[in-house]
């Protein structure tokens, strides 16, 4: 993204947080489906991406083409969402969440060792973690440094402001994800891209992906449990937040093994997430060879 790119951004953000959140939804829906039609390498990305993980929809193009529209719609709006974030508050936010699995947070907080919640990239997190923060923990998001450097602020400071901290993929970073842990909060992670470069080759439905095993290393240096959870938007526009039940990274003296093991714990589980909720799963980037 350029400094013109994100002069744009900055512009229709800062109208579109003034708005009624309706209005602002009817923006992103009006975004998408230009998005959708005129994106020269999003939406075939997409579309490969979803085809390997539903191979029903291989067989079934009109299918294809419905759940690829409701995924660029459901993406835009958890921009919008995003974009309303400097403006929004936490109490007017928080009856807009639902949970399911919400024994299993308790569980994750008894341990005392933090929590490590992996996902994918799949709904409004910032909703979601922003009421996490005020009623359960500190949260931390552990994601990329984006450019243009002003963008990142951006995405940080709106964050900061509602009890969220970003911590980036390098050494500085996850040794605060270690103090964050130690500290008995709350990290969000996604294992679904490698956007790093460093992924170990894995099947992630059935097909050789390169996976981070970030994640699992830390639950087998720490003890801290992982928690995988998804995010996703009801048809009232309210949010879920579905917990199953934690996965603990064991020891058995091959770091590499044990790491593989437990991440391979936590992708079943994120196929099941993106499987029945492919029209939220928006990853219009290469994960597999092959991709456009």
């Amino acid at each position: 993204m350029g400094e013109w790119t994100w002069r744009a951004f900055k512009i229709v953000q800062s109208i579109v947080e003034r708005l009624p959140r309706s209005w602002a939804y009817a923006v992103a829906v009006l975004a998408a489906r230009i998005a959708w039609w005129f994106s020269p390498l999003a939406r075939p990305r997409l579309e490969f991406n979803l085809k390997i993980a539903c191979p029903e929809l291989e067989r079934d193009p009109a299918e294809l083409r419905r759940i690829s529209k409701l995924n660029f719609r459901h993406h835009a709006k958890a921009y919008a969402d995003l974009m309303q974030l400097p403006r929004a508050r936490v109490e007017s936010m928080r009856m807009r969440l639902k949970v399911q699995g919400w024994e299993h947070v308790d569980a994750a907080r008894a341990e005392g060792k933090g929590a490590l919640v992996v996902s994918c990239h799949m709904g409004s997190y910032e909703v979601v973690a922003a009421i996490w923060s005020a009623t359960l923990a500190p949260v931390s998001f552990f994601a990329e440094e984006l450019e243009p450097r002003a963008l990142f602020e951006w995405y940080r400071d709106t964050r900061a402001r509602l009890g969220i901290s970003v911590l980036t993929l390098d050494h500085g970073g996850i040794r605060k994800v270690l103090e964050a842990l130690r500290d008995q909060e709350m990290v969000i992670t996604a294992i679904d891209r490698d956007i790093t470069g460093t992924g170990y080759l894995m099947p992630f439905f059935g097909k050789l992906a390169p996976i981070p095993l970030g994640p699992a290393a830390i639950a087998l240096r720490l003890g801290t449990p992982l928690f995988p959870v998804c995010v996703y938007r009801l048809p009232d526009d309210t949010y879920m937040a579905e917990g199953t039940p934690l996965i603990y990274a064991k020891s058995t003296g091959n770091a590499r093994a044990d790491q593989v093991s437990a991440t391979e714990q936590l992708l079943r589980r994120i196929e099941g997430f993106i499987q029945r909720h492919p029209e939220q799963w928006h990853v219009p980037h290469r994960i597999w060879t092959g991709s456009p």
